[in-house]
């Protein structure tokens, strides 16, 4: 079954994969997930005119969340578990509908009679609704409004999917926001709209950016309400004798869940790729058999798991197709699916993860320890700020660098190393995101007792990067763009997209984006992207730190 996604940095060609994915997603799975975007666009069809007149429904809301999240890279790969949120989400589109004419009789009014998305049925097989699938697709959606149209609304889709996933974490423990809600239906009740206008897709792209700064407003305060502020913590990158489970992924409410399950049970806890920022968590690492970190970024997972001699569970995305060797003893929760892989429902009962951690080896010794530190957030940084700003103005820091985002597999990522190696010994480096494992386990020395690498956390933790800046940009009056900061971000999947319209929506230019420039940025797009904020694809790491210090 043909299929076209360009939806990640690592899309075939730099065009868009057309049979099976670069992810290992297939063409069925592409065509399911193209249909519940269409059902989801659907639901908040009804959803939105709902909220208008000041009706809602939490469950048609989280939904929705759940539903875009779900269709992120490398989260779900299952056929069955997509063609059961497909069947749910006509189920909710009819609830949808009813909600709104309730609301619409409530006021006095006529619903509006909707077309599109609104109506569109599926059907009842799951290849057929495949072949459904393809009918949707970019490629014929391209052949109607144009690869400049297709390619914001894209944009715009792959925006609110990012956004989806701080949402999600957020509702995971507890924190929402009704207005959130409102402006995911309103975003995608706006993509079912035929023939928009280049001029109001660019505004919806930065209302995107907009929803992305509140939805990691929500999440900060979630993460922080649940688990305190993030202090500087070393972490070992080394092992522990004994028993071993590793947590990769972004959920912090399965790695507590697992921890209190795992208490007293011998068994030691490691984190992986982005769980590593949950160390400095003063309610998560007074767990003491949260003992370090194992391997690297998400890409490296599959040599990682493959010697890791325990249980794995791949919380949120980021699975890539398991080996053979490891098949048996990797566990999935949350929206992460992959067929075959045994998964733990929202009840977190993880006793099928534990009894394969019993069964397996275990590390046979400890390794001599090695730390990596990280817990420089917003709230640790900012309780130096002072210092910062003496040394600033002292002319002891020059510049600082945010050089971090997504990590990935494709060349041209041993450039983020090279200028992490390169920036002068005067100046900072902020760093967040997978894409710190470039160059985290180096080390680059202090200026006043203060690290020169600042690891602030997850890609879910970008917000603590733009609290720092606009501080800095107070504390100088002056605007974030006139400070001696520059951001150097590597994208891989929709997460970063989100962050990056979230930068631009706040005003911040002269970004550097690479590896590669996203595949559904057409070039008359990019060429207004690059007119109002000035984003640029990297050169060489010379050549950008030359032109950044000389600016």
């Amino acid at each position: 079954m043909s299929m076209f996604c360009y939806q990640c940095e690592e899309t075939a060609k730099g065009l868009g994969c057309t049979t099976v994915g670069v992810c290992g997603k297939d063409g069925t799975t592409a065509a399911l997930q193209d249909v519940l975007i269409h059902l989801v666009k659907g639901i908040s069809m009804y959803a939105h005119r709902a909220a208008q007149i000041g009706a809602r429904n939490p469950e048609i809301d989280e939904f929705v969340i759940e539903a875009l999240f779900t269709t992120i890279t490398n989260v779900n790969f299952d056929p069955q578990r997509l063609e059961g949120l497909i069947r749910r989400a006509v189920s909710l589109r009819q609830q949808a509908k009813s909600l709104y004419e309730s609301a619409c009789a409530q006021a006095g009014s006529a619903p509006e009679e909707l077309t599109g998305p609104a109506i569109w049925q599926p059907e009842d097989d799951l290849d057929a609704l495949a072949y459904q699938g393809q009918e949707l697709s970019i490629t014929v959606r391209q052949a109607v409004d144009g690869e400049d149209v297709v390619g914001l609304q894209e944009l715009i889709t792959y925006g609110l999917k990012g956004a989806a996933a701080y949402t999600d974490h957020a509702l995971i423990l507890g924190k929402l926001d009704p207005k959130v809600f409102a402006t995911f239906h309103a975003a995608l009740d706006f993509l079912a709209q035929k023939r928009p206008s280049l001029d109001d897709l660019l505004g919806w792209a930065l209302k995107t950016g907009e929803l992305s700064v509140h939805g990691m407003e929500l999440l900060d305060a979630a993460n922080t309400g649940a688990y305190g502020h993030p202090e500087p913590t070393a972490v070992p990158v080394t092992a522990v004798k004994g028993k071993a489970i590793l947590v990769s992924g972004h959920d912090l409410k399965d790695l507590e869940e697992l921890l209190k399950q795992t208490e007293g049970k011998g068994i030691n806890v490691y984190t992986h790729g982005e769980m590593l920022p949950c160390h400095a968590y003063p309610e998560l690492k007074k767990y003491k058999h949260l003992v370090g970190n194992y391997g690297g970024a998400w890409q490296d997972q599959r040599q990682e798991f493959d010697k890791f001699p325990g249980a794995i569970l791949m919380t949120t995305n980021c699975i890539q197709k398991p080996k053979d060797s490891y098949y048996g003893r990797i566990f999935t929760s949350g929206v992460v699916a992959w067929p075959g892989v045994t998964h733990v429902g929202r009840d977190r009962d993880f006793t099928p993860v534990i009894e394969a951690a019993l069964a397996a080896s275990g590390f046979e010794d400890d390794e001599p320890e090695k730390t990596i530190m990280v817990g420089f957030g917003h709230h640790a940084v900012l309780g130096v700020a002072d210092k910062i700003i003496d040394a600033i103005k002292a002319g002891a820091i020059r510049h600082f660098f945010l050089i971090g985002g997504c990590d990935g597999r494709k060349s041209g990522r041993n450039y983020y190393t090279e200028l992490a190696e390169q920036v002068p010994d005067d100046c900072m480096i902020l760093t967040l995101a997978c894409g710190k494992y470039r160059f985290n386990k180096l080390d680059f020395g202090d200026i006043g007792g203060i690290p020169r690498l600042l690891d602030m956390g997850q890609c879910n933790d970008a917000y603590s990067a733009i609290k720092v800046a606009s501080a800095l940009a107070e504390a100088f009056e002056c605007g974030v763009n006139d400070l001696p900061l520059s951001l150097v971000l590597s994208w891989y999947e929709q997460k970063a997209v989100t962050v990056l319209l979230a930068l631009l929506h706040l005003g911040i230019k002269n970004i550097r984006l690479g590896p590669s420039l996203p595949a559904f940025v057409t070039p008359n797009v990019l060429k207004v992207l690059v007119e109002k904020f000035g984003i640029q694809p990297i050169k060489t790491a010379q050549e950008d730190l030359d032109a950044i210090l000389a600016a």
